[in-house]
């Protein structure tokens, strides 16, 4: 079992002398720094399995510490020693994010107990990251990222049609990753070591999407000065993916019909047809039933067109796959550095509705990781907007807030009353969210009905 190493903090020598001895005595390899400077520089020459340190210091405190250890070093727990009577500091220091403290004078069995347990909890917590860090393999295919029942189905489809030349189109809100999906069939499939041509049928003028999908020959129209191989060509043995594929100009649906037919194409103001051997992958967030109805989309190159069927369900459907996501976001983001989100991020971003699914999902992370230094994204880094967070009353007020100087009851006071608006008032739910005992929030509303008696209760 290898030593466990120990980073004693403590301006008096005496004592950091006796705990360095006990600890010692106990198989540790402890380290001492009689300031948190002095501790700091330590911790960024190498990590310490834990830091028991004094609060009260010249210059900073063991508080600061706290804050500086978790930036530096995200799994060292730091336990806290306090002179008895100064139990206010105590809670404030596990606010800050210590693991634990102590108070003065101490008994030595008790210190050894308390850092016995901030261990056990790390190495717990190093526990659950390898276990998510396996999950989150068997949870991808390719960059298909997912853990709910539909994204699993998602995964066993893809790799039941991937080798087959049959059309599919692909359907799902913006967002939700329809081009991924394409390119996962087309990279699973016989055709990976072939082209994979993707096109936007909104991003091309529709005087020139004829052009970039079958091509021309030199002066078909002004401006061909020279004969141009379409996208049909260009994906030859491989994978067309047709973007928005219910926006295409009707005229061309019936020539696009006639390519899926015939397996040919004619260049424009071209004589004779090129045999292609193609895949076509479509996608849409139309609902093509409707365009149908409504005379805008073919009825015969839907049938064509939807061969295999994949329907993308949006991700407020599929809330256990925004963790990984989510992470996966995070770890494409960081520039190579380690960092992750915390337990109350993840609680929010599982709130939010996702309108933009998990392109928005994204958006929201790089935003974080850009304007946030932390290695460990917090809830209140991720400045979601205020449509993601609920935004009522109260998200306005936390907003205002930010400006202010409140205390923490405060700020807890109101991100509580947020909750409690997104949830419409369910407590059982709340509590949930807020990883607090639906009882503390009962206690809590007899509270502010006893500080305010004739304020109607809200929360």
């Amino acid at each position: 079992m290898p030593v466990r190493t120990l980073l004693v903090v403590d301006d008096d020598s005496a004592m950091r002398e006796l705990l360095a001895s006990l600890f010692e005595d106990r198989g540790y390899a402890v380290e001492q720094a009689a300031s948190v400077d002095e501790a700091l520089e330590q911790c960024r020459e190498r990590e310490f399995d834990a830091v028991l340190s004094d609060i009260k210091m010249p210059g900073a405190s063991g508080i600061d510490l706290v804050g500086r250890v978790r930036e530096l070093r995200p799994a060292t727990p730091v336990v806290l020693m306090t002179a008895f009577g100064s139990i206010d500091s105590a809670v404030e220091a596990m606010r800050a994010g210590a693991h634990d403290y102590i108070t003065k004078p101490f008994e030595p069995d008790a210190v050894l107990l308390t850092l016995e347990r901030a261990l056990q909890h790390r190495a717990l917590a190093e526990e659950n990251r390898r276990l998510r860090h396996a999950v989150d393999h068997t949870t991808r295919l390719g960059d298909l990222i997912g853990a709910s029942s539909a994204m699993r189905d998602l995964f066993a489809l893809i790799e039941r049609v991937a080798h087959t030349r049959s059309s599919v189109l692909i359907t799902g809100e913006s967002g939700t990753g329809k081009e991924v999906v394409a390119r996962t069939l087309h990279f699973s499939g016989s055709r990976r070591d072939a082209p994979f041509v993707p096109v936007n049928c909104t991003a091309i003028p529709e005087g020139l999407l004829e052009s970039e999908l079958f091509g021309h020959v030199r002066g078909a129209f002004t401006g061909a000065h020279a004969s141009r191989r379409g996208l049909f060509e260009q994906a030859e043995g491989g994978t067309l993916f047709l973007d928005e594929i219910g926006d295409m100009p009707p005229a061309l649906q019936s020539k696009l019909l006639r390519v899926l037919q015939d397996r040919e194409v004619r260049p424009v103001g071209g004589a004779q047809s090129i045999p292609v051997d193609v895949r076509i992958i479509a996608a849409t967030h139309r609902d093509l039933r409707k365009a149908i109805e409504d005379g805008s989309f073919r009825e015969d190159l839907y049938y064509r067109l939807n061969v295999i069927p994949i329907a993308i369900p949006p991700l407020r459907e599929r809330p256990e796959d925004i963790a990984p996501l989510a992470r996966a976001f995070v770890a494409r983001h960081s520039d190579g550095e380690q960092r992750d989100l915390s337990d109350s991020a993840l609680r929010r971003l599982a709130t939010a509705p996702w309108k933009g699914n998990a392109r928005e999902l994204e958006n929201a992370i790089e935003r974080a990781l850009a304007f946030s230094d932390a290695t460990i994204l917090s809830a209140e880094d991720l400045e979601l907007e205020p449509e993601n967070a609920g935004a009522g009353p109260t998200a306005d007020r936390l907003r205002r807030a930010a400006g202010q100087r409140l205390s923490l009851r405060e700020l807890e006071d109101l991100y509580i009353d947020q909750v409690l608006e997104e949830t419409g008032g369910n407590k059982v739910q709340a509590a949930k969210i807020l990883g607090i005992d639906r009882k503390t929030l009962y206690r809590r509303a007899e509270r502010q009905a006893r500080s305010e008696p004739g304020k109607e209760e809200s929360a």
